[in-house]
């Protein structure tokens, strides 16, 4: 077990007190596949996919919008919606043409309808019942947390039950999931998501502006300088320590760091906007406390569950998905938490991590297995970009 580990779960103790199963086009009996074509365009990638209901990957293509919405200092929702609009057409015939499949030949389209940015979400649905309407396949509406929820299934073979946290820019959710869309909620994020939270204290260190991170989105400066920065020089206290629930909380915690920034700047006699000569040592302080806090509320909703016989101590796997869980000192961590209370720790691979229209496409077929949420009228069918959590998972209690 490495330093970094064994510090987290240190950390968390004393507040607590596979590669995809095929990647080409298959031959031979395709014809007798059920295949789905997925879109995503909840924030800013425009993705599509072609999936099989054997787990295959037939063909996949990604538009991103990272340099634009980084030269403008973050995603700026028109621009998005502008950017997608100029790419769905090309991103799905691209997915098309790599699993040399036609829309004649799908058994259904799949699209992320919400939670997610409301521009960028219309694009897609518009796109999607274009299709739809002319070759008269049927539709099937995704929530873009699920859909990140049983990517695993298709990495990995895995069973119903198991804890899934769900980490990104928009959501923090630690959920149980039981099924194809039944999920019992243990907790989440009451403001502010980490990924959020990581990009605006990037922002505010001027991060854009360090030789090492001009070209990186925040959350992966971050992540970059405090591989060599000293945590111990910066100490923030972790929000919700005496909430016995698995709800997470990051607004605090920003403003905590930025209290520092502002003390710093005055110490070093700079501006904002210019660069402290500790910034590694507030990276490294920063990304430290959202990993605990992170790892701590899960393992809160590890011993819930084995409790209360919601997961069997036998076979328990802890499930990590989204954007933020590509992070390597966040997945470290929460690896060494799932090793120390037996449960088994499994992660997609990073570019199924970040949206993409491979996730869609196999929530898709996981949906039209389970004959869940398959329409053949689109009729009011609409998209819900503030969607909130708990009208599509079941809330649990605390005692």
């Amino acid at each position: 077990m490495n330093s970094i580990a064994k510090n987290l779960l240190k950390s968390v103790k004393r507040g607590q007190a596979v590669w995809l199963r095929g990647s080409s086009a298959q031959s031979g009996k395709q014809h007798l596949r059920k295949l789905v074509l997925g879109i995503e365009t909840s924030c800013d990638d425009t993705g599509a996919a072609v999936v099989d209901d054997a787990g295959n990957v037939l063909g996949e293509a990604l538009h991103c919008q990272k340099e634009v919405h980084l030269q403008a200092g973050g995603i700026i929702p028109v621009v998005a919606q502008q950017l997608h609009r100029e790419n769905i057409e090309q991103v799905v015939k691209e997915a098309l043409g790599v699993s040399g499949v036609s829309v004649r030949e799908l058994a259904a389209i799949a699209t992320t309808v919400k939670p997610g940015l409301a521009l960028s979400l219309e694009v897609g649905l518009q796109y999607s019942l274009t299709l739809v309407n002319k070759y008269q396949k049927p539709f099937i509406p995704i929530h873009h947390m699920e859909a990140h929820a049983l990517t695993i299934r298709l990495t990995h073979h895995l069973e119903f039950p198991f804890l899934v946290l769900l980490l990104s820019g928009g959501h923090c959710i630690l959920a149980v999931a039981q099924g194809v869309s039944d999920f019992l909620l243990l907790g989440q994020s009451i403001d502010i998501a980490p990924g959020d939270m990581l990009d605006k204290v990037a922002r505010r260190l001027s991060l854009r502006k360090h030789p090492e991170c001009h070209s990186m989105a925040g959350g992966k400066a971050i992540e970059h300088l405090a591989q060599t920065g000293n945590r111990q020089q910066h100490t923030f206290r972790l929000p919700l320590q005496q909430y016995r629930n698995c709800d997470f909380s990051f607004s605090g915690l920003q403003n905590l760091v930025n209290n520092a920034i502002i003390q710093k700047e005055k110490e070093e006699g700079i501006q904002e906007g210019e660069i402290l000569s500790c910034v590694k040592d507030i990276a490294a302080a920063v990304q430290h406390a959202v990993a605990v806090h992170i790892i701590q509320r899960t393992y809160r909703a590890m011993l819930f569950c084995i409790k209360n016989s919601i997961l069997s101590s036998r076979n328990a796997t802890l499930v990590v998905s989204g954007g933020v869980a590509s992070n390597q000192y966040i997945r470290k961590g929460l690896q060494t938490l799932a090793d120390a209370n037996d449960f088994a720790f499994l992660c997609p691979p990073p570019r199924l991590c970040t949206d993409n229209g491979v996730m869609i496409a196999w929530n898709g077929i996981e949906r039209l297995r389970a004959g869940l949420g398959v329409l053949h009228s689109t009729d009011g069918i609409r998209y819900e970009p503030k969607l909130k959590v708990k009208q599509n998972f079941k809330s649990t209690s605390w005692s």
